[in-house]
């Protein structure tokens, strides 16, 4: 009956959203795709075009099967990250000279470079909204408390 939230949450993600991994369990064992969607609080990720499962819908006119497939949440521990250059699996979590913290690629096959993050979290969400909300005590203030009308009550 809906979600429950897990015991034990991961501290350190490798995983980013735009990331390539591949598939270390069950029915899509081997396979590599795109990380879509990250849930954090769920230990869950959603890879593009991988565990596929069926739904039942209401018939629309665009569907009039009733019966949609999309992606289902696959357990982070489930999935590996792949280095694009050298196709290792195995990474580790390492500093640059400036103390930046980067991913690095180990294993018999690695090349021991950086793995790169992902061109896709360069850009931030947009909110609809127009922005971020500035909530400075003053600038609240001047918008919500107009002293001639006093509280409104």
């Amino acid at each position: 009956v809906g979600f429950k939230r897990p015991i034990v949450t991961f501290n350190r993600w490798k995983i980013l959203r735009g990331d390539k991994v591949k598939i270390i369990t069950g029915n899509d064992k081997g396979l590599t795709g795109t990380v879509k969607e990250v849930f954090r609080k769920r230990n869950k990720v959603i890879v593009e075009g991988r565990n596929l499962v069926k739904r039942h819908v209401k018939r629309t006119v665009d569907n009039l099967t009733g019966v949609v497939t999309k992606e289902s949440p696959i357990h982070v521990s489930n999935v590996m990250l792949v280095d694009p250059v050298s196709g290792c699996m195995r990474s580790k979590c390492g500093f640059l000279q400036d103390g930046s913290k980067v991913r690095i690629s180990v294993g018999t096959l690695a090349t021991g470079s950086a793995i790169p993050r992902p061109a896709c979290l360069a850009f931030k969400k947009v909110r609809l909204d127009g922005g971020p909300k500035n909530t400075l005590k003053d600038d609240v203030l001047e918008r919500t408390y107009d002293p001639a009308i006093g509280l409104g009550i």
